[in-house]
C-alpha cells in the first residue's frame, strides 16, 4: 500500500477546501452573465456579491472596498497604476523582502523605487523607512507585506502606515500570505490598499482581490467594460469568485484552528534542534505566521534536499514558488544578512488546513536522514583528505 504524501507547501498553494469546491460546482450551473439584468444575470450577480461580503468579513473591510481580480499579482499591478495615475504618487518605497510580484509591478510602473531595509529577523527597519520618506518631497507609496511568504515573519504594517501618512504618502499592504491564517482588519491597519489571493486560503487558483480604502481616488488601467465598479474590466470569473467567498468563510470560521498549527510547527523545530545543534530557523525571534518554518543547517544544499524529500514523499519548497520551477538564490535571506553558504541549504515548511501530525513526523524523519547522510559524506571527505595514501582513503559505496 502506498503511503500518502506529506504536503507541506501550503504557502505556495493550499488544497482546495471542500466548501470552495462545492461553491464552484454550484456556480458552474448558473448560466447568466453578471452584467445582465435578466433573472439569470441577477443570479450570477448574487453569487459575486455574496462572495464579496464573505471576503470583506475575512479582510476586515467593507464589501464596497473589495475589487475582485485574477490574483495578488494583478492586484499589485492595479494598485501601482492607481497610485501613479490617480493619487499623485511620484516614487515607491518597497521593503527588501517583498514578493517578486510586487517588485515586478513596482518596476513596471516607471516610478523611482527605493528599497527599505530589514533587520536580521526580516522585519522592516522603521527608522530607515522614516528616513526614506523624509528624503524627498515627492508623494510616496510604501509597499509592505503583512507576512513574509518565506520566513512567515509578520511586518509592522500599522506602524509603517502611520509613518507613510505623516509624510503625506500611502501604504499598500500585500496580505496574500496572511489572509485566512491570522486575523486581518483592513480598517485597523490603516492601509490604503491591500492585496489578497484566493488559492493561499483554499479557493481555486486564478482569483484574488484588491481592497481599496473607501473614498480613495482610483484609476484603472484595464480597458473594457465597467465591471467591478469600473475598477477592473472584464467579465467576472463567477465560479472562481464563488469559490473564493466560500473559502473565505471557511477560513474565517477556522482561524483558531489555524492558530493551533503553531504547536505542530514548534514541535517540528524542537525535534530538529534537539538532534542538530547548529540548525537555524530564520525569523524565529520575530512574530511569525503559525504555520511557517524556514530551516537550514551548514553544509546542506536545498536543491538536493528538495529532491530527497520529494522522493521520500514530502513536498516542501526552497522559498517562494517560482514559475520556472527552479531553485533560485534566496533573496529574502540575502536581505536579512544571512551567510550565503547557510542560505543555500534553506527549505521552507508551511502547514495548512489539511496538515496533520504525521506530516510533521515524516518531514522531520526525512530531513534528519538527509542531514545525517550529508554529514557522513563530509566526514568521509575530511578523512580521505588526511589519508597517507589514496589506497587507504575511505570511499563511500
Amino acid at each position: 500500500m502506498t503511503m500518502k504524501r506529506a504536503y507541506l507547501d501550503h504557502n505556495a498553494t493550499t488544497p482546495l477546501r471542500p466548501e470552495a469546491r462545492a461553491a464552484v460546482l454550484r456556480a458552474l450551473e448558473v448560466t447568466g452573465n453578471p452584467s445582465s439584468v435578466h433573472t439569470e444575470g441577477r443570479a450570477a450577480r448574487a453569487l459575486i456579491e455574496a462572495a464579496r461580503r464573505e471576503v470583506a468579513v475575512l479582510a476586515g473591510a467593507k464589501p464596497a472596498e473589495v475589487i475582485f481580480a485574477s490574483g495578488g499579482t494583478e492586484a499589485a499591478r492595479l494598485a501601482f497604476h492607481a497610485a501613479k495615475a490617480a493619487q499623485g504618487v511620484g516614487r515607491l518605497i518597497v521593503s527588501a523582502v517583498e514578493h517578486d510580484a510586487v517588485r515586478a509591478a513596482a518596476e513596471a510602473s516607471g516610478l523611482a523605487i527605493e528599497i527599505a531595509p530589514v533587520d536580521g529577523e526580516g522585519r522592516l527597519d522603521l527608522a530607515a523607512l522614516a528616513a526614506c520618506l523624509a528624503a524627498s518631497d515627492k508623494r510616496a507609496l510604501v509597499a509592505l507585506m503583512y507576512a513574509n511568504n518565506e520566513t512567515g515573519v509578520l511586518q509592522p504594517v500599522a506602524e509603517a502606515a502611520v509613518l507613510a501618512h505623516e509624510a503625506g504618502g500611502l501604504l499598500l499592504c500585500d496580505a496574500v500570505q496572511a489572509v485566512g491564517k491570522v486575523p486581518l482588519d483592513f480598517a485597523t491597519l490603516d492601509a490604503d490598499m491591500m492585496m489578497l489571493g484566493g488559492h493561499k486560503l483554499g479557493a481555486p487558483l486564478g482569483v484574488g482581490a484588491l481592497v481599496i480604502r473607501d473614498g480613495l481616488p482610483f484609476a484603472t488601467d484595464a480597458v473594457g467594460g465597467g465591471q467591478e465598479m469600473r475598477r477592473r474590466a472584464g467579465s467576472e470569473n463567477v465560479s472562481g469568485i464563488a469559490g473564493f467567498g466560500a473559502a473565505a468563510r471557511a477560513a474565517h470560521d477556522a482561524l483558531e484552528e489555524f492558530a493551533a498549527l503553531a504547536e505542530l510547527r514548534d514541535e517540528l523545530e524542537a525535534r530538529i534542534a534537539a538532534a542538530v545543534p547548529d540548525v537555524v530557523f530564520f525569523g524565529r525571534g520575530a512574530r511569525r505566521l503559525p504555520n511557517t518554518s524556514y530551516v537550514a543547517a551548514p553544509g546542506l544544499d536545498s536543491e538536493t534536499l528538495l529532491m530527497t524529500l520529494d522522493l521520500d514523499g514530502v513536498a516542501v519548497s526552497a522559498g517562494a514558488a517560482c514559475s520556472s520551477g527552479k531553485v533560485g538564490r534566496p533573496r529574502v535571506l540575502d536581505a536579512m544578512g544571512i551567510d550565503p553558504a547557510l542560505a543555500k541549504g534553506a527549505v521552507r515548511v508551511s502547514l495548512g488546513w489539511s496538515s496533520v501530525a504525521r506530516d510533521v513526523d515524516r518531514f522531520v524523519e526525512s530531513w534528519l536522514r538527509a542531514y545525517d547522510r550529508n554529514r557522513s559524506k563530509a566526514d568521509t571527505v575530511v578523512y580521505a583528505s588526511r589519508a597517507p595514501s589514496p589506497r587507504l582513503a575511505v570511499v563511500e559505496s
